[in-house]
C-alpha cells in the first residue's frame, strides 16, 4: 500500500490515482541498470507500420468476413493447376437479390448487370418468373466470379511492389472486404417488396389476372337475414 501525498489515504501499490482525492501519483522510474534491455531503450514516438502480408494473408485480408469458407470454395477452381470453372453453389447470391450480394462484395459491374438484367428480361418476355433464372445463374457462378475478382485485384496490389505495408493495407481496405450498409438496403427493399405483395393479395384478382381493389360486400336486407 502507498499513501497519498495530499490526503494520506492508503492506496494499492499499482494505483495511478488516489481513491479519495483523485490526485495523480508520480510514476516511479527504476534506474536504467535495473530495467530489462528492451525497456531501457526510449520508446519510439513513430506510429507502428503494418507489415507487408504474405500470399495467404493477402487473400484472407481481401476477402474479410467468411474468408475460410470462400478459400475452401476457391480450391475447387485450382485443383488441377490452372484455374478452371467448377460447379459450386452460393446460397446468399441465390436467396437474396444477386444485385445486393455483388454490391456487398464490391463487384460493381456484376451488381449493375444483375440489377438491370432481370428487369429487362421481365419487360421483354412479360414473365416475372424470369427473375428465378437469374437467381439460379448467380447461385451457380457467384463463387467463381468472386474468385477471379479477388485474384485480379490482388495481382494489381502485388504489382505495386514498392508500396509500404500501410499503402498495402489501404489498398486492401478500398478494394476488398464488404460494404455493411448494403445489408440495411437489402432489409429495406425486402420490407417494401413484402408490403407490395401483401397489398396485391388483399386486392384480389380481376380480368386478365390482375388484382383490383376489394369492394365492400353489399349490405343484406332484413328479410334475407330473417329467412
Amino acid at each position: 500500500m502507498k499513501p497519498c501525498q495530499k490526503c494520506e489515504q492508503q492506496n494499492p501499490d499499482d494505483a495511478r490515482f488516489c481513491s479519495q482525492c483523485g490526485v495523480l501519483f508520480e510514476e516511479e522510474t527504476a534506474p536504467p541498470g535495473d530495467m530489462p534491455a528492451e525497456q531501457a531503450a526510449e520508446p519510439s514516438t513513430e506510429p507502428s507500420v503494418p507489415p507487408i502480408l504474405d500470399e495467404q494473408q493477402l487473400w484472407r485480408a481481401f476477402i474479410g468476413p467468411n474468408a475460410d469458407r470462400y478459400l475452401e470454395q476457391f480450391r475447387k477452381f485450382t485443383g488441377s493447376g490452372e484455374p478452371r470453372f467448377a460447379l459450386t453453389w452460393h446460397w446468399p447470391a441465390f436467396l437474396f437479390d444477386p444485385f445486393l450480394w455483388f454490391l456487398y462484395r464490391k463487384m460493381y459491374l456484376y451488381a449493375a448487370v444483375y440489377a438491370i438484367g432481370p428487369v429487362l428480361s421481365a419487360y421483354f418476355t412479360g414473365d416475372l418468373t424470369v427473375g428465378v433464372v437469374w437467381r439460379i445463374m448467380a447461385g451457380a457462378s457467384a463463387n467463381y466470379i468472386y474468385y477471379w475478382h479477388v485474384r485480379e485485384h490482388l495481382a494489381a496490389i502485388k504489382e505495386q511492389g514498392s508500396q509500404s505495408g500501410r499503402a498495402q493495407e489501404q489498398s486492401l481496405k478500398d478494394l476488398g472486404g464488404v460494404q455493411p450498409y448494403v445489408v440495411w438496403v437489402g432489409v429495406a427493399l425486402h420490407i417494401i417488396m413484402l408490403a407490395v405483395l401483401i397489398k396485391a393479395i388483399q386486392e384480389g384478382p380481376t380480368e386478365g389476372g390482375k388484382f383490383p381493389p376489394l369492394k365492400p360486400a353489399a349490405p343484406r336486407s332484413r328479410a334475407s337475414l330473417e329467412s
